[in-house]
């Protein structure tokens, strides 16, 4: 049979996964056609077929360079067809052959076999049994660790002395993949297949009582787990007898916790919590205070952010949109967000905006948050005088609350909104503590990291949060607290800038909130100004508004009487809607005159111009000073009436300040008046009236004075400049070091007045005494 063998073609079947070994019996089945017919050719002659395994198993039509070389030679037992084409096949292994060359003959694979040398002594030795009955130990060790072996293999293991024949019995039946048992098949030398053997064994064993260990723990956590769920629904059912929600809030907040974004420590609290609150009765007053204290950490945005819109171009289209003016808070807020745009993480500012009422401080906040896509919190601190209000309260009664901080993270659902802390300068301190040095920690990029809160007791991250302050003065918000801001000053608006706030955003507003259409009433350029100079009077536009409003209701009340009717407001019946003119402007003197001349003078609702007037009568020497002015100004008519004095003594009798009374007054002596601006103006007055020289009607002037008569800089020029100008004023003189002020006004402020400086009172005479 081997002459017939070695010099025929055999019928060549390739197998996808499996390898089959000499003196083991295989069972397989087939559905190739070229495969079904090899196996039916071995059956029309010796029923000898040469099984050999593919490479890749994936390949449809493998030839010579898809399959291994070493094959085994192989008798056909039997075969069963079945349906859909598919054939069963029982063979038996005889020897190892190498595949010479393989060709297709009658549509089925036929190869030349030639012989394999085996390597290695096999004889009955004392070496040979020893690794014989090692191996049978390995097995014995498999087959107890898999324990589904069918046991007739086993005993059939056992029995057999032979150790190449012992070799493939044990790997045909292991269940390994086709590559290992391929390189047993491929391997000469008997001692060296089994070495590959006993590794293969020895790894399979390590792997299933790996799989065990892990099972059995898989086991052991599941039936914890279903001892816990058991428990669990009893409690459920002793609960829901009892009419007790405690559990079913328990499981709320347990779920919740599960899909909170948060670091591993705060969930780990809030779990402890969630397991004390379980256990404590639903009617005692510890109950309440740890639900309070759970909601409160569930609903505390830790890890959730909103994104920054950081298009410097749409962030300043928003802010032009919604205000007029306020150049200064625009330009910083741009440079936020260019700051953002180029580092993400960079710490946000901590801005202060100062300025008078009215003039759109809280509302300039919520246009940056639109600008830049961030939700808006506003915090009122007017009248707040506790400590709490900003930490928290202690967790030790009923009602205790976090404070307005972590409040308003918990309303804007992200932990990096715009925070708006309106009114800091109308903080309080008592007996409860100091709110504003909690605001220390609040407002220190350095610290509010970790800014704790005494409610939540966990350490909240407040650095991302934009902080944005509001105040009307500086004077009462305390230094150090003030150092941790950046202060921005709001001047008062400006006629033209209230002008054009009325026209572009208040009567589109007012005429909306009253009902009204654009085509149904229209108000004149003219009239938007008599509103302006006659009607009001402040730094801000909040009676301008309310002016318009006014406007707009009687306007309402005449279309509702004829709906066809159209009302227009000019400077001819501005009356009608508004009534009687409220102020006077305090306009020039039309001709010069001694001892009168017009100061300067900032207030909170703008610039307004004083008229300072000196008399000189008979007396005892005495300085009177009128019209309610305060300390400071008291001590700037002495110090202009002394610099006066030294000037004159040349040209006045030493005798003239004991025989004369000198008297100083301000007119509207009802209105409050202070500060040391008006030093030269006083100076000014006197000399003109001591040397009987007029001064002239159409200048003003600002500026402290010293002793020696140097005139120092003074603030609020800008409004000054501007109330000189609404009262016809043409030359304004200013201190010499007040020239940069002046430099950084718009030139609509500077338009139609001549500006001149002085250093020291000669400068302002020279300018204002008439030749």
């Amino acid at each position: 049979m081997e002459e017939k063998i070695e010099n025929n073609m055999i019928p060549v079947v390739t197998l996808r996964d499996i390898v089959v070994f000499p003196g083991t019996t295989v069972y397989f089945e087939i559905g190739r056609e070229s495969t079904i017919n090899a196996v039916n050719e071995a059956m029309h002659g010796e029923k000898l077929i040469f099984t050999v395994a593919q490479k890749d198993q994936y390949v449809e039509n493998p030839g010579i360079d898809d399959v291994y070389e070493i094959g085994t030679l192989a008798e056909v037992k039997q075969i069963i067809t079945l349906p859909d084409k598919i054939m069963r096949v029982v063979i038996v292994g005889i020897k190892r052959q190498r595949l010479k060359y393989v060709e297709t003959v009658n549509d089925h694979l036929a190869g030349s076999l030639e012989d394999v040398p085996e390597t290695g002594d096999t004889s009955y030795t004392l070496e040979v049994i020893a690794y014989v009955r090692g191996l049978k130990d390995l097995f014995k060790v498999y087959s107890d660790e898999v324990g589904k072996i069918n046991k007739q293999i086993i005993q059939e293991i056992m029995d057999c002395t032979d150790l190449d024949r012992l070799i493939y019995m044990i790997s045909s039946n292991l269940p390994v993949n086709y590559q290992l048992k391929q390189k047993i098949l491929d391997e000469d030398d008997v001692m060296q297949r089994h070495e590959q053997l006993s590794v293969l064994l020895s790894r399979e064993i390590g792997i299933l009582r790996i799989q065990e260990d892990v099972a059995r723990r898989v086991k052991s956590q599941v039936e914890d787990n279903q001892k816990e769920y058991y428990l669990r629904e009893q409690i459920k059912a002793i609960n829901k007898e009892l009419g007790d929600d405690d559990a079913s809030d328990a499981d709320k907040y347990t779920s919740q916790l599960e899909e909170l974004k948060a670091p591993a420590e705060i969930k780990d609290k809030i779990k402890e919590e969630i397991r004390r609150f379980k256990l404590t009765n639903s009617n005692s007053s510890e109950n309440a205070v740890i639900r309070g204290y759970i909601e409160t950490l569930l609903s505390i945005p830790w890890e959730i952010t909103s994104d920054d819109n950081t298009d410097i171009n749409h962030a300043s289209r928003i802010l032009d949109a919604d205000h007029y003016g306020l150049k200064k808070v625009k330009e910083r807020v741009l440079e936020c967000l260019a700051v953002k745009a180029l580092k993400e993480d960079g710490q946000s500012p901590i801005i202060c905006l100062v300025g008078p009422p009215g003039t759109g401080k809280t509302s300039i906040a919520r246009s940056v948050a639109n600008a830049i896509n961030r939700k808006y919190v506003r915090i009122c601190l007017g009248g707040v005088r506790d400590e709490a209000e900003i930490r928290g309260h202690r967790r030790t009664y009923v009602g205790a609350m976090p404070g307005r901080i972590v409040t308003g993270l918990k309303k804007a659902k992200v932990k990096n909104p715009l925070m708006l802390l309106d009114e800091i300068d109308k903080l309080g301190g008592d007996y409860k503590g100091d709110p504003s040095s909690a605001l220390l920690e609040v407002l220190d990029p350095e610290q509010n990291k970790q800014f704790s809160d005494h409610y939540v007791e966990i350490p909240v991250d407040l650095s991302q949060v934009m902080f944005m302050c509001t105040a009307n003065s500086l004077d009462t918000i305390p230094r150090p607290l003030l150092d941790r801001m950046e202060i921005i000053q709001l001047s008062g608006y400006t006629e033209p800038e209230k002008f054009h706030i009325a026209k572009e955003h208040l009567i589109d507003k007012q005429i909306a909130a009253n009902g009204l259409k654009k085509s149904q009433i229209t108000i004149s350029d003219k009239a938007i100004h008599i509103v302006i100079q006659k009607y009001t009077r402040e730094a801000g536009v909040r009676n301008l508004e309310r002016k318009i409003s006014q406007i707009c209701r009687k306007a309402a009340m005449e279309i509702a009487k004829d709906p066809e009717k159209k009302v227009r407001v000019s400077e001819r019946n501005i009356k009608k809607f508004l009534g009687m003119e409220q102020y006077e402007q305090n306009m020039a003197n039309e001709k010069s005159d001694i001892g009168i001349v017009r100061g300067l003078a900032w207030t909170s609702v703008g610039g307004d111009t004083l008229e300072i007037e000196v008399n000189v009568m008979d007396g005892t020497g005495k300085l009177e000073l009128t019209g309610k002015l305060g300390d400071v100004m008291k001590e700037s008519a002495k110090i202009a009436l002394s610099f006066v004095r030294s000037v004159l003594c040349d040209r006045i009798k030493a005798d003239f300040f004991t025989k004369h009374d000198i008297h100083i007054h301000v007119p509207e002596g009802a209105v409050p008046k202070d500060g040391p601006s008006a030093g030269i103006t006083m100076a000014t007055a006197i000399y003109s009236a001591l040397t009987k020289q007029k001064v002239r009607a159409d200048i003003a002037m600002t500026g402290e004075l010293t002793l020696r008569g140097r005139v120092l800089p003074i603030g609020g020029l800008k409004e000054k400049v501007l109330a000189a100008k609404m009262a016809g004023i043409k030359l304004v003189m200013v201190p010499e070091k007040n020239r940069k002020d002046i430099a950084e006004l718009e030139e609509e402020i500077k338009e139609g007045i001549d500006i001149k400086y002085a250093e020291c009172a000669e400068d302002v005479w020279k300018y204002a005494i008439e030749k």
